[in-house]
C-alpha cells in the first residue's frame, strides 16, 4: 500500500514540474536562433550525428524560452561541398555557430571567401585530430573536439606489439582530413618501431566519394596486396562505407581467412552496432578498437531510447539501430552550443562556449581509453581496455589499479581472440605467395666441415646433392612452421663473409650452414636461434723451435729499408769525410773514409776523433738514427726467431691417444660424448672444465695437454626478416622434441671414422719493418748533411779565390793558345791546297797548247 502511495506522490511531483515549466515557457518571449551543421548524410556516421543533434535541440527547446533551429547541410563526403555548405550557412541562414565534420583546412578555405566565418564558432567533430588542426591564429573560433591522432597510432602499435608481428601493411582512405597531415604515417611508423615492427606495404585508397567504380578500384589494390607475403593489414583510417566494400572484396579473394590479420580503427569499430548482418559476416575474426564511454549509465540509456525511436522513423531501411560514440559526441556538442547560445542572446563568444563544458584544449568528454573488440558471429565482443598510460587490462577497475607498460612483453590479456578462418592460435601474418619466386637459400659449397654441409655434384645424373647436419636441421625447422615455405638451396662458392653480404644485399633470401655468430655481422643480418654447439676446435700449448733459415736476419727490414739505410749511410759518411779531410790527417785517404763508415755502425770511431764542429753536427743525428735502427733490428730479429716460430706441442689427436694424454672440455656439451664414442678417448682422461677461466691454470698445472671448444652456429636472414623469428621458434620446437639430438647421433654414426685435422701453428712470421717509421729521422739527417755539404763548398770557394782565379786564367790561356794553333794549322792547310790546285791547272794548259802546236805543224 505504501508503494502505491509513493508512486502517486512521484507522479504528482513530475506533473507539477511539467506544468510549472510549461507555464514559465508561456510567460517568456521565445526568440528564434539558428545553429548550422555540416554533415555527410550519405554515411552512417553522418546519420548518427544528425539524429543526435535533433534530439539535443528538441530537449533544449522544450525546457528553454529560446528556440534554436538546426540548419543541416549535406557535404556528401566532399571537401568542396563542405566549404560551400559552410559559406551558405553563414551568408544565407546567418547561423550562430557551425557544428559538424568540417576540417580545419576546409574552414580556412571558406574563410578566404567569407570573412564572417572567422568570427563564427566552428566545432569540428572530426576525430582523431591531425596535428595541423589543433590550433590556428587564422581561425580563433575554430574548436576541434577530437583527441590527438597519436592515441590512435599508439593503440594500433600496442595491438601489433602484443602479438609481436614484425611487419604490417597499412591501408588508409586518402580523404581531405587524412591528406592534410603527412606526419600521420610517420607517427604510426614511429609507434610501430617502438614495439619492434615496421611498415612493409601501404595502400592509399581514394575517398569513396571521388570513385566512379569503388569496387573495381579496391579489387585492383587487393590483388596487388595478394601477391605480397605480408598478411597483417592495419586500416589506419577509413569510413564505414569504404570498409564494408573493402572487406566484401577481401573475403571474396580469401584475404580474410586463415593466416590473415585485420585491425580496424575507431571510425569503423565505433559504428559496428549499426551495420547490417552481411557486413558483419565479412569481418569475422577482425579486431579493432573503439572509444570507451559508459554505455550502462542512466543518461545514456535514456538517450539510446530516444535515438532508436527517432532513427527508425527517419531511416527505416537500416537494420541495426544503436547510437555510437560519434552520436553521443554530437549530442553533447549541440547541447553545449545551445546552452551558450541561450546565455549569449544572439552572439556567441569563446568564453561562453568554454563555460558550457567545452574545454580550451578541446577534450571535454573525451576518454583516452579504448575498448579492444573482436568481431564474432553477428556482433562483436569486448576483449580488454587500453590506455596510453596503463596499457591493456580486462576492465576499468583493474586498469586503474594495475600499472602496465605498453612496451613490455605480451601481457596475455588478448589470448582469447577469434581469428579469421576460425583458428585459435595467433596468425603469423606472413605467407609465401604462390605467384612469388622460391626463396633462394644459400649454402657454403666449400665449407670446412662437410658433416654440416656437403655439396656434391653427380656428373652422370647432372644433379647437385646438398646434404649434412645443418641441412637436416633446417628441413626439420621448416616442417614445424605453421605455413608452407617454398625454397631452393643455392650452393655458394665464396667465403662465409661474402655469403653473409649476399644475404644483406638480398641476393640470397637466407643462408644455411655452419655460419658462426660474429659481432661484426650483427649489423648486417639477423641470426636464428643457434641450433647446436658445433665447430670443434682443439687448443694446445706451444713449444719453441730454432729457426733453420740462413738469411733470416735480412727479413728484419724490408728491401727498401736496407737500401735507404745504405744510401744514406754512404752519403753522410762522404759528407763527413769531405769536411774532415781538410783538418784531419787520418781521414784524408779514400780508404780511411770506407773504414770510417764501418766503425760508425759499431761506435768504434773513437780512435779517429772527429775534429770539425760541422762534421760533428752531421754525425750527431745519424748516430741517433743508427741507435734506433739497431734497437729495432734487434727486437724484430728476436721476435722472428722466438715468438713467430712457435709450434704446437701436440700435432694431432692420434698423438694424444698414443701418449694417453689428459684433455679438457666443457662437461655440459655433447663434446664429451664425441670424444669418448668417436675419438675413443678413455673417460678417465677427460677433465670436465666448465669455466673458460679455469683452462690457463689447468695447462699450467699439467692437468691437461689439450682442450676442445665448440662455437655456436645459426641460420642467417636479412635484417628485420620475419622468417628469422619463425625459424628460431621452429628450432626451439625441434630442440625440445629431441629431433636434433637424434640428427646428431646419425651424423656421428655416419662420420664415425672422421678425425680432426692436425693443428698447425697459427702464428705468422713477424712482418719486416719498413722505412716509414724512420722517414722523419731520415729527412732530418739528409737535410743536415746537404746543408753542411753546401756550406763546406761555399767555404772552399771563398778561401781559395786566388788559386781558382789563377787556375781559371791559366786554363783559359792554354785554351787560347790551342785555338790559335788550330786556326793557323787550318789556314796553312788551306793555302797549300789552293797552290797545288793552281799548279795543276797551269800544267794542263801548257800541255794542251803543246798538243795543239804539234797538230798545227803536221
Amino acid at each position: 500500500m505504501s508503494l502505491i502511495i509513493c508512486f502517486f506522490v512521484l507522479q504528482l511531483l513530475t506533473w507539477s514540474r511539467v506544468l510549472l515549466a510549461h507555464e514559465s515557457r508561456n510567460n517568456c518571449s521565445r526568440s528564434i536562433m539558428s545553429i548550422g551543421a555540416v554533415l555527410d548524410l550519405s554515411s552512417q556516421m553522418g546519420k548518427h550525428q544528425k539524429i543526435a543533434m535533433q534530439i539535443a535541440l528538441q530537449e533544449f527547446n522544450r525546457l528553454s524560452c529560446s528556440k534554436l533551429d538546426l540548419k543541416i547541410e549535406n557535404s556528401h563526403g566532399n571537401s568542396a561541398h563542405a566549404v560551400a555548405s559552410a559559406m551558405d550557412l553563414t551568408q544565407s541562414k546567418q547561423v550562430l555557430a557551425i557544428i559538424g565534420t568540417i576540417t580545419h583546412s576546409e574552414a580556412n578555405l571558406a574563410s578566404e571567401f567569407d570573412d564572417t566565418i572567422k568570427n563564427i564558432p566552428i566545432l569540428s567533430l572530426i576525430s582523431p585530430v591531425a596535428r595541423s588542426e589543433k590550433s590556428s591564429p587564422l581561425l580563433p573560433y575554430f574548436i576541434q573536439e577530437g583527441y590527438d591522432i597519436n592515441l590512435h597510432m599508439q593503440c594500433i602499435a600496442a595491438i601489433v606489439g602484443e602479438f609481436r608481428w614484425r611487419k604490417v601493411t597499412v591501408i588508409y582512405e586518402l580523404d581531405n582530413w587524412f591528406s592534410s597531415d603527412p606526419g600521420i604515417l610517420l607517427d604510426l611508423s614511429y609507434s610501430l618501431r617502438l614495439v619492434g615492427s615496421e611498415i612493409d606495404n601501404h595502400v592509399a585508397l581514394p575517398s569513396l566519394s571521388s570513385l566512379l567504380d569503388p569496387k573495381s578500384t579496391i579489387e585492383n589494390e587487393l590483388n596487388r596486396l595478394k601477391n605480397k607475403s605480408n598478411r597483417v593489414f592495419l586500416i589506419a583510417h577509413s569510413s564505414l562505407e569504404l570498409a564494408n566494400i573493402l572487406f566484401e572484396k577481401a573475403k571474396q579473394m580469401s584475404l580474410v581467412g586463415k593466416g590473415s590479420v585485420w585491425v580496424i580503427p575507431d571510425g569503423v569499430a565505433g559504428l559496428l552496432d549499426s551495420v547490417n548482418s552481411s557486413s558483419i559476416l565479412n569481418m569475422q575474426g577482425v579486431i579493432g578498437f573503439k572509444t570507451h564511454f559508459m554505455e550502462t549509465s542512466k543518461a545514456f540509456r535514456r538517450f539510446k531510447f530516444k535515438f532508436r525511436r527517432r532513427f527508425v522513423l527517419e531511416f527505416p531501411e537500416e537494420e541495426n539501430i544503436n547510437p555510437s560514440f560519434f552520436a553521443l559526441q554530437s549530442y553533447k556538442a549541440t547541447r553545449a552550443v545551445a546552452q551558450a547560445a541561450r546565455e549569449s542572446q544572439g552572439k556567441l563568444t569563446l568564453e561562453q562556449l568554454f563555460k558550457s563544458n567545452i574545454s580550451r584544449n578541446g577534450k571535454f568528454w573525451q576518454s583516452q581509453t579504448f575498448n579492444i573488440i573482436n568481431v564474432i558471429g553477428k556482433s562483436y565482443r569486448e576483449l580488454a581496455l587500453w590506455s596510453p598510460e596503463l596499457g591493456f587490462s580486462k576492465n576499468l577497475i583493474t586498469q586503474q589499479l594495475t600499472e602496465m607498460n605498453t612496451n613490455s612483453a605480451s601481457s596475455g590479456i588478448l589470448s582469447t581472440v577469434y581469428w579469421p578462418g576460425g583458428i585459435q592460435f595467433v596468425p603469423k601474418g606472413w605467407t609465401h605467395s604462390t605467384e612469388q619466386r622460391k626463396l633462394q637459400i644459400g649454402v657454403p659449397a666449400k665449407g670446412a666441415f662437410t658433416e654440416f654441409v656437403n655439396v656434391t655434384y653427380d656428373k652422370n645424373r647432372n644433379k647437385t646433392s646438398i646434404t649434412g647436419f645443418s641441412i637436416d636441421v633446417f628441413k626439420e625447422a621448416v616442417h614445424n612452421l605453421s605455413y608452407d615455405l617454398d625454397f631452393a638451396f643455392v650452393p655458394f662458392n665464396g667465403s662465409y663473409d661474402e655469403m653473409v653480404e649476399q644475404v644483406y644485399n638480398k641476393t640470397l633470401d637466407a643462408a644455411v650452414g655452419d655460419t658462426s655468430i660474429m659481432a661484426y655481422r650483427y649489423h648486417l643480418v639477423d641470426f636464428s636461434q643457434p641450433y647446436v654447439d658445433s665447430g670443434i676446435d682443439m687448443v694446445v700449448t706451444e713449444q719453441s723451435a730454432k729457426s733453420k733459415e740462413t738469411w733470416i736476419f735480412l727479413k728484419a727490414f724490408t728491401k727498401g729499408m736496407w737500401l735507404m739505410m745504405a744510401a744514406l749511410h754512404i752519403f753522410v759518411g762522404f759528407v763527413i769525410w769531405l769536411i774532415e779531410r781538410q783538418v784531419n790527417e787520418e781521414l784524408k785517404g779514400f780508404g780511411s773514409m770506407l773504414w770510417f763508415l764501418v766503425t760508425v755502425i759499431f761506435y768504434a770511431h773513437t780512435g779517429e776523433p772527429i775534429r770539425s764542429p760541422l762534421a760533428r753536427t752531421v754525425l750527431a743525428p745519424w748516430l741517433f738514427v743508427i741507435l734506433i735502427a739497431t734497437s729495432t733490428f734487434t727486437a724484430s730479429l728476436t721476435s722472428m726467431m722466438t715468438v713467430s716460430q712457435l709450434e704446437p706441442s701436440v700435432l694431432d689427436i692420434k698423438s694424444l691417444l698414443k701418449r694417453n694424454s689428459p684433455v679438457g672440455c666443457n662437461g655440459n656439451s655433447f663434446i664429451v660424448k664425441y670424444l669418448t664414442e668417436v675419438q675413443k678417448f678413455k673417460p678417465e682422461n677427460i677433465r670436465r672444465i666448465n669455466s673458460i677461466n679455469d683452462y690457463p691454470s689447468a695447462f699450467q698445472n699439467k692437468d691437461i695437454e689439450a682442450a676442445f671448444f665448440i662455437a655456436p652456429h645459426a641460420k642467417v636472414f636479412p635484417k628485420g626478416s620475419t622468417l628469422a623469428t619463425d625459424i628460431s621458434e621452429a628450432l626451439l620446437k625441434v630442440l625440445e622434441s629431441g629431433e636434433i639430438e637424434q640428427l646428431e647421433k646419425d651424423m656421428l654414426t655416419i662420420e664415425g671414422n672422421a678425425s680432426c685435422s692436425p693443428l698447425e701453428s697459427k702464428a705468422k712470421d713477424g712482418s719486416p719493418t719498413g722505412f716509414q717509421p724512420f722517414l722523419g729521422l731520415f729527412c732530418i739527417c739528409s737535410i743536415v748533411a746537404v746543408l753542411a755539404l753546401l756550406y763546406n763548398m761555399i767555404c772552399l770557394l771563398m778561401s781559395n779565390v786566388l788559386t781558382f782565379t789563377s787556375y781559371i786564367h791559366l786554363t783559359l790561356t792554354q785554351l787560347r793558345r790551342i785555338w790559335r794553333w788550330t786556326t793557323r794549322y787550318f789556314a796553312r792547310s788551306s793555302s797549300r791546297f789552293q797552290s797545288g790546285s793552281l799548279r795543276s791547272v797551269s800544267t794542263a794548259t801548257v800541255t794542251r797548247n803543246a798538243e795543239e802546236t804539234v797538230i798545227n805543224t803536221q
